[in-house]
């Protein structure tokens, strides 16, 4: 698949000189991305998606190292997470990694690393029992259940205490887990700071879903989460995302073949200014889903 084109509007402005020649190997979703970005834009282009020796843009571009980018997307997310949320110079309070079965690569990696943490994989037949036990509450719930059937007349006020030596809880959870465990999670343990990558609502298909994860810390920036959040309309958080990336890979792309590094020309999914043969390392500010 050839095409030629010159089109018009804006997102690197004033200059009808800049192109884009494209070559590259990438999935039907891929292509119609590019293609709508593509001819939105004020440049001179030329793609071809047929040369077997070109660059192959894989179809999962989320966790796949995208050209330029010295990591994929969730592999910077992991990376910065763990930065800060397994703090060498803590005393005592344990994180607690809660991670579903897709997750278990990502759970042993953790494990080997930081053994002295608490991992508990979700059990989908019975998350809320669960929940209970690893949170320490199941004993306070049924202290209280003793006490209460001594004597049927008492109301006593119960509010279930959780363990103590929790500092941090990180969730390593696809979107139909994540749904469940965390607002469960949350209802005991609100007090306590909790943190996922962008995968556990990657699978929503509207903004307003994400308020089952309200007031967990997101490693993306405010301007990224805008981004989609002023849509009525998506497929899916991850498609939004995807979208994102290869707007990225296309802008530095066209910044490397036009010689623009000096311009001031800021990117979708990093803070970083891009540089000649240097790849591009994400730097991430930590944002709470709010719908305040």
């Amino acid at each position: 698949m050839l095409f030629l084109g010159s089109c018009s509007t804006s997102e690197i402005k004033q200059s009808n000189q800049i192109f884009l020649n494209l070559e590259l190997q990438t999935s039907d979703k891929n292509k119609e991305i590019i293609l709508e970005h593509i001819l939105d834009q004020n440049i001179v282009f030329s793609i071809n998606f047929n040369i077997k020796e070109s660059y192959e843009l894989n179809d999962n571009i989320l966790i796949s190292d995208l050209k330029y980018f010295c990591n994929s997307l969730i592999h910077d997310q992991n990376i910065y997470l763990e930065s800060i949320i397994f703090d060498s110079s803590k005393v005592k309070d344990n994180v607690l990694v809660i991670y579903s079965e897709e997750f278990t690569k990502e759970a042993e990696y953790l494990k080997n690393k930081y053994p002295d943490e608490l991992y508990f994989l979700t059990n989908k037949k019975n998350y809320e029992n669960d929940i209970r036990k690893i949170l320490g509450v199941k004993k306070s719930i049924d202290r209280y259940s003793e006490v209460s059937n001594l004597d049927k007349k008492l109301k006593i006020n119960h509010s279930p205490r959780v363990r103590n030596d929790i500092s941090k809880i990180y969730f390593l959870l696809e979107y139909d887990s994540g749904k469940t465990v965390v607002p469960l999670i949350r209802n005991y343990a609100l007090n306590i700071d909790a943190f996922s990558s962008s995968q556990i609502f990657h699978g929503a298909n509207s903004f307003k879903k994400l308020t089952d994860f309200e007031d967990i810390y997101i490693p993306l920036s405010y301007q990224m989460l805008n981004e989609i959040k002023v849509k009525t309309s998506i497929k899916s958080i991850e498609y939004e995302f995807e979208k994102l990336l290869i707007k990225d890979f296309l802008l530095v792309e066209t910044i490397y073949q036009n010689n623009l590094f000096k311009r001031n020309i800021a990117l979708k999914t990093s803070s970083e200014k891009v540089e000649k043969n240097r790849c591009i390392d994400r730097n991430f500010s930590i944002s709470k889903i709010s719908f305040e």
